[in-house]
């Protein structure tokens, strides 16, 4: 019976001329037509191996006429001065938090890292971390290539996509970075480095800054040389990391060595490390005299750090005015990902990462903390030596806060589901995160964080990369 309720199949023919007439079989038609047709031309591969004859060769005595202008450098190295940059962030750096982080007064913000040869293959997550928030007001592009074909082709399509100005990655310290040639690693060679980033800086339209530590290894001795070999190249800006490969994120950055280097060059120099509150970014760029400054965990811990650089003053939210801020990014993220299944999936492996900075805040007023952040870092200060000061007020601590402090990856799981929950209520936020601090698992979680005895300060020490 199905069968006979099936359409009859009509049958044709083709005529001379292609068109289709009845009596012979369609599917035939339509081969004998396509077998006619002159083959469509597949597009070109890029994969960034390829050699163009419009990109530099990196040669000093390249004829290439450069593509950024002196005009478009003046204006750059203008729009950064005197600014705090948001770094480029592996996970952090992304359009949701950035988003967040312009919020509170951040204007000039950098992606995450991509991988200019993925990017040029097309792989969709580097695709993805080119996009920028129509709020971002200075947004740059930071690559992560040791070709000078495969970055121009790179910058190109960051261009494209809307970005402000290219950042080469010549600081990433991880394996996964280094083993591939990439980040650090670039920093072994000063010549090599100079002429990849004479050939980017010829071959892209964009203003081009530099990520560099202060060494590949251990020593700091190189950093002097690896800034000259930066500027010799044509870069707008190098953004100097204060410690080297392998002091990665545990030791104070060396901000002494970030001004002798300013004073030395003759391009903007944008210190970064250790920048936690508005005193520690006045005082490190009036020692230093470095033309702008970078925070990244900083920026993680308080995305409000920019709103206090700004006014001069600390802003000290409390509990609820945290959660606020926390559910704002929540709905960013939302937006982002959207509110199906897939979307809080991918939302579950950001938002909880983002409680394990948030949880490290504390309150850190000047006529406190000065003296000591003055000293040492208050990002390299262990969370004991805080709550030793906190405890000397007398004050306790409410639940809500102390639930915000918690570092359990349960409790980061927990709070970014509440959030999720809320739906972009805070009245109901604040009520799902009162049921969670009251219904026994804080302490638990405390007492599992005082039996680990694990203190890695502030801003998380290498346990944490930011």
């Amino acid at each position: 019976a199905r069968r006979a309720a099936a359409p009859a199949q009509t049958r044709h023919r083709a005529t001379a001329d292609g068109s289709v007439a009845p009596g012979e079989d369609a599917t035939a038609a339509s081969t004998a037509t396509a077998a006619d047709a002159p083959p469509t031309p597949k597009p070109p591969h890029v994969d960034g191996r390829r050699s163009y004859s419009d990109v530099p060769t990196g040669l000093e005595d390249s004829p290439t006429r450069r593509l950024v202008t002196e005009e478009q450098l003046a204006s750059f190295r203008a729009s950064i001065a005197d600014e705090l940059l948001l770094a480029p962030l592996t996970k952090g750096g992304n359009l949701p938090f950035r988003r967040l982080c312009v919020d509170f007064g951040c204007n000039v913000t950098v992606s995450e890292m991509v991988f200019a040869r993925f990017l040029l293959r097309r792989n969709p997550v580097e695709k993805a971390r080119l996009r920028r928030h129509r709020s971002e007001k200075l947004f740059g592009v930071q690559l992560a290539t040791n070709q000078i074909v495969e970055g121009v082709n790179a910058a190109r399509l960051a261009e494209e996509a809307g970005a402000d100005f290219i950042d080469l990655n010549c600081g990433c310290p991880i394996h996964e970075t280094w083993k591939r040639g990439l980040g650090a690693a670039l920093l072994k060679k000063p010549a090599k480095l100079e002429r990849l980033v004479r050939g980017i800086a010829d071959g892209t339209g964009l203003p081009l800054t530099v990520k560099i530590r202060l060494g590949a290894g251990g020593s700091e001795a190189p950093a002097r040389q690896l800034a000259e070999a930066v500027e010799n190249a044509g870069a707008a800006a190098v953004i100097i990391h204060g410690r080297t490969k392998e002091q990665r994120y545990t030791r104070a950055a060396n901000w002494d060595l970030i001004g002798e280097i300013q004073r030395e060059r003759g391009i903007p120099v944008v210190g970064n490390g250790d920048i936690l509150t508005h005193y520690e970014h006045r005082d490190r760029l009036a020692r230093s005299r470095a033309h702008a400054a970078m925070t990244g965990r900083g920026a993680l811990i308080k995305p409000w750090i920019f709103k206090e650089v700004a006014e001069g003053v600390e802003w000290a939210p409390t509990p609820e005015e945290r959660v606020e801020v926390y559910l704002r990014l929540c709905s960013y993220f939302k937006e982002h990902f959207f509110t199906d299944e897939m979307g809080h999936s991918r939302y579950l492996e950001f938002m909880p990462w983002h409680f394990g900075f948030f949880c490290r805040y504390r309150p850190l007023p000047e006529d406190t903390y000065g003296a000591m952040a003055s000293e040492h870092p208050l990002l390299q200060t262990r969370l004991g030596i805080v709550a030793a000061a906190e405890q000397a007020s007398g004050a306790d601590l409410p639940r809500m806060e102390r639930l915000l402090r918690c570092e359990s990856e349960e409790a980061h799981v927990r709070l970014s589901e509440a959030l999720w929950d809320a739906d972009g209520s805070l009245d109901k936020a604040l009520e799902l995160f009162e049921t969670i601090a009251n219904d026994g698992s804080l302490e638990r979680w405390e007492a599992e964080a005082a039996a680990s005895d694990r203190d890695n300060g502030m801003g998380g020490g290498d346990a944490i990369r930011g």
